[in-house]
């Protein structure tokens, strides 16, 4: 029997989410719409997403692994084998009562499966139809496939990381799954937005590569501005910044303005650097970046982490120390603002929850449908979209949806 839980607030309360997505582009985009209070409908085939065998596991017979309890919490699940012409019909039963559904597979796939906008607005005119590609439909890479390291490598990523690491390497992060995961839950909420302004629902494409290029490009596109692009002097200092060594460690310091850079100067005891041509003018320094950040190095070696910190702290010059994996665990403003929430899993006892840490005073923010099991809320979405006891219990027994009743 499916957990009870209360039912969802937010901004977004009472909006209704197919979610069709898969690994970790789309999941993570729904479980913000999710966290912001939307009725998120996870649908997935009779085996389950292929992510929940996917990094540790407590009991890996459950489908229930790290990676996938964080993408898919806030949900709720319903399992149905779409490529059967009962499962498809069940599927538009259930999107005819949703505000929007959301995908991350190739357009020609859910064409195939009659899923495209034209076979879904034919049961629900008003629906926002949101999805994220890896190329824009009008160009001649679309319906490639790509994850996140094609991405990365179309965008630059590995050769500007090159720069510092002397050899291309990947960010350690899906860094482009996330990052379009939220602008998919951006045009998602526009296309929502538009919805209650007009009454009209619309088609909406966000592709991987077109929206990374866009976001490393607005840092680097730097010359290439201009046409024809110009001769600047200044170097873009992305490729300068770095962490500073102390005596016991290393520190995070950003002394970007001329007041910042300046009092860093007096608290490091080289008030000499302020009348320095190179470092007198944001702009100078800005031309001047290697020898700005060696000089701020050969400053800070002299003292520990903890003694920098508080002497920069206190004259409110941007700085941190350098967390790892383990420390950040501990961080003690995260912990002021309750980011990490041990909750108790129904089926996987305790684990460490990271809440979406934005505040609303008017709608606030509480979801607390766990993860959920394949198939657990089957019965009861089924029930929703209209169809009978024996309906639901004709495609159960047919194999066209699975319902788990544990």
């Amino acid at each position: 029997m499916a957990l009870t839980t209360p039912a969802p607030t937010g901004p977004l309360a009472g909006m209704r989410i197919l979610d069709l997505t898969t690994v970790l582009l789309g999941p993570y985009s729904t479980r913000i719409l999710g966290d912001l209070g939307a009725d998120v409908i996870k649908v997935e085939p009779l085996e389950g997403e292929a992510r929940r065998t996917s990094g540790p596991s407590r009991n890996p017979a459950n489908g229930m692994a790290h990676t996938f309890m964080v993408l898919n919490r806030a949900k709720r699940a319903i399992a149905i084998n779409l490529k059967e012409p009962a499962g498809r019909d069940a599927f538009l039963r259930l999107a005819a009562t949703a505000d929007a559904m959301v995908h991350n597979a190739r357009v020609a796939a859910m064409t195939r499966l009659g899923l495209d906008y034209e076979g879904v607005r034919k049961v629900k005119p008003d629906i926002a139809y949101c999805y994220a590609v890896g190329f824009g439909s009008k160009g001649r890479y679309a319906g490639r496939p790509a994850f996140d390291d094609v991405i990365q490598g179309l965008t630059t990523f590995p050769t500007l990381l090159a720069e510092q690491a002397g050899r291309p390497i990947f960010v350690p992060i899906n860094l482009a799954d996330r990052v379009i995961g939220v602008y998919l839950a951006n045009a998602t909420l526009a296309a929502l937005l538009h919805r209650a302004r007009t009454g009209e629902g619309q088609e909406v494409e966000v592709p991987m590569f077109e929206m990374m290029a866009e976001m490393v490009l607005s840092e680097h596109l730097w010359d290439n501005y201009f046409v024809p692009p110009t001769k600047s002097k200044n170097r873009n200092r992305m490729f300068d910044r770095r962490p500073y060594k102390t005596k016991d460690g290393y520190i995070c310091v950003m002394a970007g303005s001329d007041k910042m850079f300046f009092g860093f100067c007096d608290v490091v005891g080289r008030p000499e650097l302020k009348s320095d041509p190179r470092f007198a003018q944001r702009g100078p320094r800005s031309a001047h970046a290697p020898e700005v950040y060696d000089a701020m190095q050969a400053a800070l070696a002299s003292r520990t982490s903890a003694q920098w910190l508080e002497l920069l702290g206190k004259a409110d010059i941007p700085c941190s120390p350098i967390h790892t994996l383990q420390s950040i665990l501990d961080d003690p403003h995260l912990n002021d603002v309750d980011f990490f929430q041990v909750e108790e899993h129904p089926s996987e006892g305790k684990v460490r929850a990271m809440r979406l840490p934005m505040r609303f005073s008017g709608s606030p923010l509480m979801n607390r449908r766990p993860t959920p099991r394949v198939g657990e809320h089957t019965v009861a979405l089924l029930t929703e979209a209209g169809m009978s006891e024996g309906e639901i219990a004709s495609l159960i027994e047919r194999g066209v949806v699975r319902a788990d009743a544990a």
